[in-house]
C-alpha cells in the first residue's frame, strides 16, 4: 500500500516460497506455506542456507514419504517483491526501457544536430563576417552552444510537462504493474535529473554543427555563400538521418512484436469465457460463523437469492480465482503405480469450488460426472471425490486412460481420494500452459475446516444482462443474507484477465509511443535534410532545368536520394536489432524466422512514411521556376 515501509531493510531480508507445512493433521501433502524471515546479525548467507537445510534434512527423514528431497534457498526480499505473479522480474524490462528513452534521446540530439547543420548552412555568411571582423572560433562555439542550450530549456520545460500528464494518465499501470509503482512521481531529484541530462544532451548536439562551422574559411564562406551544402557537410548530414533511421527501426520493430505478443496473449484459450462473468471477493467473519456451517448458513441461501436475480444464468464461488491466483499444490500418490521418488512427486494445483461453479465459467465435461453436493458431501465419501482436468490426466495417467475410479492421497495415507470426472483446462497463469488441476466440493470439507478454508473465497456470477446494472442486485443480496459482511467492489472478469498483463500493456504502449516520437523525428529529419538540400540547390536545379532537364527527372532524383537513405538506415536498423537480441529478451524474445513476416511489413510501411515525407521537397524541387532563377543572377 502506498506509505507502507518494512520493519526492516529489505536489502537484509530473505523469502523463500519452499517450505513445506502441512495443515492437516492425517497428512502431509500440500506444501502452500510462504515464509519470510530477517537474517541475524553477523550471519551469512551461506550459513543462513545450510541450516535452512538442516531443518528440511531432519524433516526428510521424520516423514521421507512427502518430504525426501526436499531442498531451499532463500530470495532476497527486495528481488521478490520486484518480481511479477507470473515469475517475470521487471529490473531487466525497466532496463531496456531505460535504454529505449537513451535510444530516443539520442535520436532527437541527432535530429537535432542534424537541423543545426543546416541552419548553420543558412548562416554561413553571417559566421564569415562575424569571424571577418574579428570574432574568434571560441567566440562563435560559445554562440552557437548557447543558442542550443535556449533550445534545450525550452524542450526541457516541454517535456517536463508531457511527463507530468504522462505519469497521470499512467497511474493506474505504474500502481498495479509494479510493487512501489504509487511512489513514482515527479520530484526535484527527477526534474534535477532531467536538467543535467537536457543541458548536456543539448550541448553534446551542438558540439558537431559548432565545430564544422566555427572553423570555416571566411574568404571561401563569402566567395561561395549560396551554393549549398559541400560534399563533406551532405556526407555527415547523410550519416545523421541513417543512424536515426537505424535506431528508429530497432525501437519500432520491438513495438511491433509486442503488439504481436500481447494480441496473440489476450487471443488465448483460457479455458472459459470471461464475458459476462462479474466476480467479487466475500471475507466472512471468523466470530460470527464459528458455531455454525457457514455453506448451510450463508453461501446457500445466498446462491438462492442471486439466482433469483432476473439475467443470472449461474453463481458459484472457489477459494482461488483463475489466471488471478495460484492454488495451492499437494503431493499425492495414484494407486496403482509405483512411489514417486522424493524429488518428483507428482504435485497438481488443488482448487475448492461450489455447486454452479463450472456452470459459471463454462467448463465442459469430458468423462464421468461432476461434483454434487447430493453424492459428495462428507458424510456419504468421507475419502473424499475430485474431478481432474484434462493436464491432470495427460500428465500423470496417461492421454487416453479413463481416470474415473481412480483412487490416490498422500504418500503413506490409508484413505484414498476417487476421481469422479474430467473437465476441459483452465489456465491458471496468462503466460504459461494449464497445469494439472484437481477441484474439491466445499461440501466436503470436514465443519472443523469449513470456516478456515471458506472464510475468504471469491464468488463468480454468470449473467445475459449488463454487469453494471447487477451490482446494485448484488449488494442487496448481501445485506439480506447477512448485512454485516462487507460488499468488495465487484469486477468484470474481463477486467482481471486484462489485469494480469497490465505489465506487458504497458511496456507495449511505451515503445508504442517510442516508436513514434522515433519514427516522426526521423521523418522530420529526413525531410529537413530534403528540403534545406532544395533550398540550398535552387540555382543548380535552375540551371539544370534551363539546360534542358525535366521536372520529373528532377523528383526522381530527390526520391532516389530518399529512397538510398531508407534503404541504408532500415537495413542497418535490422542489423543492429539482430545484435543486440540477447539484451532485447527481457523485452521480447525475436525469431528471425518466425517474424520475418512482421518485420517485413514494419519496414516497408517505414519506408512508405519516409518517402511520403520526400514527396514535399521533391515536388518543391520539380517547381523550381529557372526563368526566375536565372534572373535572380
Amino acid at each position: 500500500p502506498p506509505g507502507f515501509r518494512f520493519p526492516f531493510s529489505a536489502r537484509d531480508a530473505i523469502y523463500t516460497p519452499l517450505h513445506p507445512v502441512s495443515f492437516q493433521r492425517e497428512g502431509r501433502g500440500p506444501h502452500w506455506l510462504r515464509t519470510i524471515g530477517v537474517l541475524k546479525n553477523g550471519l551469512s548467507y551461506g550459513q543462513a542456507v545450510a541450516d535452512f537445510n538442516r531443518v528440511l534434512s531432519n524433516l526428510a527423514k521424520a516423514y521421507p514419504n512427502t518430504d525426501g528431497g526436499v531442498t531451499g534457498s532463500f530470495i532476497p526480499l527486495a528481488q521478490q517483491v520486484n518480481t511479477l505473479d507470473n515469475g517475470r522480474g521487471v529490473a531487466g524490462p525497466i532496463g531496456t526501457l531505460a535504454l529505449a528513452c537513451l535510444a530516443l534521446l539520442g535520436i532527437a540530439c541527432v535530429n537535432v544536430a542534424g537541423l543545426l547543420l543546416g541552419r548553420g548552412i543558412h548562416r554561413e555568411r553571417e559566421l564569415a563576417l562575424r569571424a571577418a571582423i574579428g570574432a574568434g572560433r571560441a567566440r562563435l562555439m560559445v554562440q552557437m552552444v548557447t543558442e542550443s542550450v535556449v533550445l534545450g530549456l525550452a524542450g526541457l520545460c516541454g517535456g517536463i510537462l508531457t511527463s507530468f500528464f504522462l505519469l497521470n494518465i499512467m497511474n493506474t499501470f505504474l500502481v498495479k504493474s509494479l510493487a512501489r509503482g504509487a511512489d513514482i512521481r515527479l520530484n526535484v531529484s527527477a526534474v534535477a535529473a532531467a536538467f543535467a541530462i537536457s543541458m548536456l544532451a543539448s550541448a553534446l548536439a551542438s558540439v558537431v554543427p559548432a565545430l564544422r562551422l566555427s572553423g570555416t574559411d571566411p574568404n571561401r564562406a563569402l566567395r561561395a555563400v549560396g551554393t549549398g551544402f559541400n560534399r563533406r557537410q551532405l556526407r555527415l548530414r547523410s550519416v545523421l538521418v541513417v543512424a536515426q533511421i537505424s535506431v528508429s527501426v530497432v525501437l519500432l520493430v520491438i513495438s511491433g512484436l509486442l503488439l504481436q505478443n500481447l494480441h496473440t496473449m489476450f487471443s488465448i484459450d483460457l479455458g472459459f469465457d470471461p464475458a459476462k462473468i462479474l466476480t467479487t471477493e466475500i471475507d466472512l467473519s471468523p466470530g460470527r460463523y464459528a458455531q455454525s456451517d457457514p455453506i448451510n448458513a450463508f453461501y446457500g441461501p445466498l446462491f438462492d437469492k442471486i439466482s433469483q436475480i432476473p439475467g443470472v444464468t449461474g453463481v458459484g464461488v472457489i477459494d482461488n480465482l483463475p489466471v488471478q491466483s495460484w492454488g495451492s499444490t499437494e503431493a499425492i500418490q495414484i494407486a496403482g503405480q509405483p512411489p514417486d521418488p522424493p524429488d518428483r512427486q507428482k504435485l497438481p494445483e488443488v482448487r475448492f469450488i461450489s455447486r454452479g461453479y463450472f456452470d459459471v465459467m463454462g467448463i465442459q465435461l469430458l468423462a464421468g460426472r461432476l461434483l454434487s453436493p447430493q453424492l459428495d458431501s462428507v458424510a456419504i465419501n468421507p475419502s473424499g471425490t475430485v474431478t481432474i482436468n484434462e493436464a491432470f490426466r495427460k500428465e500423470f495417467l496417461g492421454s487416453d486412460s479413463n481416470p474415473v475410479g481412480v483412487h490416490f492421497g498422500d504418500p503413506g495415507a490409508a484413505a484414498k481420494t476417487s476421481i469422479v470426472g474430467v473437465v476441459t483446462n483452465v489456465r491458471q497463469d496468462m503466460l504459461r500452459p494449464p497445469l494439472p488441476e484437481m477441484d474439491v466440493l466445499i461440501d466436503e470439507l470436514p465443519g472443523k475446516e469449513r470456516l478456515d478454508m471458506l472464510g475468504e473465497m471469491t464468488l463468480v456470477v454468470r449473467s445475459t444482462g449488463n454487469l453494471s446494472g447487477l451490482i446494485p442486485e448484488l449488494r442487496g443480496a448481501f445485506h439480506s443474507v447477512d448485512p454485516t459482511v462487507p460488499f468488495q467492489q465487484p469486477e468484470a472478469m474481463t477486467e482481471i484477465v486484462s489485469e494480469q498483463l497490465i505489465f506487458e500493456r504497458m511496456e507495449s504502449w511505451l515503445f508504442g509511443i517510442f516508436a513514434s516520437i522515433a519514427m516522426l523525428l526521423t521523418v522530420i529529419g529526413l525531410y529537413g535534410l530534403l528540403r534545406q538540400e532544395v533550398e540550398l540547390s535552387t540555382r543548380q536545379i535552375g540551371v539544370r532545368m534551363a539546360l534542358g532537364s525535366t521536372r520529373g527527372r528532377i523528383l526522381t532524383q530527390v526520391l532516389r536520394r530518399a529512397g538510398i537513405l531508407l534503404i541504408a538506415g532500415i537495413g542497418a536498423g535490422l542489423v543492429l536489432t539482430l545484435a543486440v537480441k540477447r539484451i532485447l529478451s527481457s523485452i521480447v524474445a525475436i525469431h528471425p524466422g518466425q517474424d520475418v513476416g512482421l518485420v517485413l511489413v514494419l519496414s516497408a510501411s517505414f519506408a512508405a512514411i519516409g518517402i511520403l515525407s520526400a514527396v514535399f521537397p521533391a515536388r518543391r524541387a520539380a517547381s523550381v521556376d529557372p526563368m526566375q532563377v536565372l534572373r535572380g543572377e
